[in-house]
């Protein structure tokens, strides 16, 4: 094992924390993680290709929608893989450049979901408060303008934080109390007093994102006071759960991100931060599709015809015989 270099004052790889000992319990987590990586994969894979293919679901809301997806595919295929990869081989380690690499991709991604999560409460407030103004406002250039500013504030987070880690001389050790690179983990290792640069960090970062935190707050408080004026029960009740999946994986992104970085270090351990780093990484990104298409009947019925249509392709079947077939049987 080489942990540091010959002057001793810079580590040459980092190791990832295992998370079992013994061979069966290794290929145990490894067939546990193929499982809900292939998850992940077909359900933001799903929803990308069926909103790219079909033409009715290129509005606003389902473009937002692909772009999620995309981020969610990136987040999970850049932890996911290399634990899978540790554990099947019987490794922890990682190298410094790998490390280095990882913690900027999660980061950005990470990053870019938050500020894309934002961009789509301003889609819904818009769509539900200024309906008349929806076009004009969220046209197909501000749309693809909004998207950009997520995704290119997200890479300039990233590159600050990840520069600021890793400009660092580190050199108290190289174990890391994680099954992926993260901030916090590097930072433990540093030579030098981080206090400056950790509150630094913690102001820039908060600033950022309790800005897009009050952002989304207030536009629900505004889309609720308009709910609640329509006169019809029934629109109230498609107004509502129209925002539903938004909330819901909102919540979710921000409930386990504020867990793991949050959390007081009095009650830190590796276990306590294996379980809340696997939530924030690994659960969203594999639930955000199901969330999204349970109680959207445009996607399913969109993802149904898609089905459909490439099933009667590969048996040789008209796709009017094969929605034919489909509408007797139902």
């Amino acid at each position: 094992m080489r942990d540091q270099m010959s002057n001793g004052s810079s580590i040459t790889e980092f190791l990832l924390l295992a998370f079992a000992d013994t061979r069966e319990l290794q290929l145990l987590h490894f067939w546990l993680f193929l499982g809900i990586y292939l998850a992940a994969l077909l359900g933001n894979g799903l929803i990308i290709t069926t909103i790219a293919c079909d033409h009715h679901l290129h509005t606003p809301m389902y473009f937002f929608l692909l772009n999620l997806s995309l981020l969610d595919l990136g987040c999970i295929s850049t932890t996911l893989p290399k634990s899978m990869a540790n554990s099947l081989w019987d490794t922890r380690a990682i190298s410094y450049g790998g490390c280095a690499a990882q913690l900027f991709i999660f980061f950005f991604l990470m990053s870019a979901e938050y500020f894309l999560l934002t961009v789509m409460a301003y889609d819904r407030y818009v769509a539900i408060c200024k309906p008349l103004h929806y076009g004009t406002l969220l046209g197909s250039r501000a749309c693809v303008h909004m998207a950009a500013a997520a995704w290119g504030s997200g890479f300039l987070n990233a590159l600050l934080h990840t520069a600021n880690t890793f400009s660092l001389p580190l050199c108290q050790g190289n174990a890391l109390d994680q099954f992926f690179c993260e901030v916090p983990q590097i930072l433990r290792f540093s030579c030098s007093d981080t206090y400056l640069r950790e509150v630094w960090l913690i102001v820039v970062s908060a600033f950022l994102f309790l800005g897009c935190f009050v952002f989304i707050v207030l536009s629900y408080v505004q889309i609720f006071r308009a709910v609640l004026r329509i006169p019809s029960e029934q629109g109230r009740y498609k107004a509502f759960f129209t925002c539903l999946p938004h909330l819901v994986v909102v919540f979710l992104f921000l409930s386990t991100a504020m867990v793991a970085y949050l959390k007081p270090p009095s009650i830190s351990s590796p276990l306590l931060s294996l379980v809340v780093s696997f939530l924030y990484s690994v659960v969203p990104p594999a639930l955000n599709p199901l969330i999204y298409s349970m109680r959207n009947q445009e996607l399913k019925d969109a993802l149904s015809k898609l089905v459909t249509g490439r099933l009667s392709a590969a048996i040789g079947c008209p796709p009017s015989s094969a929605a034919d077939s489909q509408s007797m049987m139902s």
